[in-house]
């Protein structure tokens, strides 16, 4: 063999072996750190269940992928951003955790996307809100994948609007989740030719809303807007029932309720109530028979939280199988390509800033004398397409995205 053959076969077994480290699984092993709120306010839509909705996709997946075992670890955020960063923190630092699941409360989510930014790990968020996570706080380590503020305001803002409700006053969680929420409703109000008369905003949590719904009562608004979310938006909504606040002609927008909301407050109270949702139990044959395997693991229908938790594991485990790497970059690169067809989404794609984008839906709670069973409870209005539904490229503040 000539020199220059052996240079050239050494360069090529050379090539080989740094790629074939490059596409390696660290210490065999993928490793998913599942955070959110366990125990306080987010708890239902999200918490212990949301774990069990990524175990279930472990196991579907055969608890292993090319041979490397999957593990898990979680945390209670405790809604805290100084907590998550710390347990986060720990995690890619002394843990060698891979993935980042979950995750709620807004201002949790974009304090850890910083985090795996980083330390150049990979987040998949699927409770939080905040449109502002894939627009003005985008990175390049996390996914934002079941919905958010911006398809929240058009649909169910929009609806209202249209039916002839056109001043509101918002009663918004004062934080980035309940501040980008109003914002987007303000945004879609005022396009649809209505105002915002007023607004309140009420501490992160809050149990007694009577001085804040108080308010909105006696600002005469056609609508009192919820920014609010989980036991807060409950309260709200009780509050707002004890003080007659529908039955004196005002309308009531919760601009996001989960299924678990509703079930919480039952159809007498929920009845009527219009609102946006990424997914829905009861939509099809394969929406039913993953609800069924969920309820028999926890007793309870899942959210849209729930399949999103599920959908965004088996995606994520699909896109380490096919490149045989759990390496953020080639993982994430991986998913943006490969279209999202399952149980949850159809034709659902990521986008360079890490939105997932897909089809929305109009939906309003049954009255008692609709609803079949006790989690029988949403009807739905109309498909919002996932063009309509996410706020466009075009007008992206992501440093991601070339406008």
């Amino acid at each position: 063999m000539t020199m220059m053959k052996k240079l050239l076969t050494s360069a090529v077994a050379s090539a080989m072996m740094v790629g074939g480290a490059q596409a390696a699984i660290s210490n065999d092993t993928v490793k998913i750190g599942y955070l959110a709120d366990m125990s306080g306010t987010y708890r239902d839509l999200a918490g212990p269940n949301g774990l069990k909705a990524l175990e279930m996709a472990i196991a579907d997946f055969g608890g292993q992928v090319n041979g490397a075992k999957i593990e898990v670890v979680s945390a209670d955020d405790r809604n805290s951003p100084d907590t998550s960063s710390s347990t986060v923190r720990r995690w890619v630092e002394n843990e060698d955790v891979d993935l980042v699941a979950g995750m709620v409360a807004s201002s949790v989510s974009i304090a850890v996307s910083k985090i795996l930014e980083e330390h150049d790990r990979l987040g998949i968020i699927s409770g939080s809100a905040a449109s502002s996570i894939t627009n003005e706080h985008c990175t390049p380590n996390h996914i934002h994948y079941v919905y958010d503020t911006y398809p929240l305001a058009n649909g169910t803002a929009s609806a209202v609007v249209k039916e002839g409700g056109k001043t509101w006053y918002m009663l918004t969680a004062d934080y980035a989740f309940g501040h980008a929420l109003e914002g987007d409703v303000t945004r879609v109000v005022e396009a649809n030719g209505g105002e915002i008369i007023g607004s309140v905003r009420h501490p992160f949590p809050t149990q007694d809303f009577s001085s804040f719904i108080l308010q909105a009562q006696a600002s005469g608004a056609d609508v009192i807007g919820l920014a609010n979310a989980g036991a807060d938006t409950t309260n709200a909504i009780t509050t707002a029932s004890e003080f007659g606040v529908t039955q004196s002609g005002q309308t009531l927008a919760a601009l996001l309720l989960f299924l678990t909301d509703v079930h919480a407050l039952g159809a007498q109270t929920a009845q009527g109530i219009q609102l946006t949702t990424g997914w829905y139990w009861d939509m099809n044959d394969e929406t039913r028979e993953w609800s069924d395997r969920f309820m028999e693991e926890t007793g309870v229908r899942p959210t849209m939280v729930h399949a999103g938790i599920y959908s965004s594991a088996m995606q994520y485990l699909k896109a380490v199988e096919a490149t045989g790497s759990d390496d953020a970059q080639t993982v994430r690169k991986q998913m943006m390509d490969t279209p999202i067809n399952d149980m949850f989404a159809k034709n659902g794609k990521i986008r360079v800033d890490g939105r997932m984008v897909h089809d929305m839906y109009l939906a309003e709670v049954k009255t008692p004398a609709e609803s079949k069973n006790e989690w029988d409870l949403y009807k739905i209005l109309r498909t919002i397409p996932a063009e309509e539904s996410y706020r466009p490229l075009s007008e992206s503040k992501c440093k991601l995205v070339n406008n």
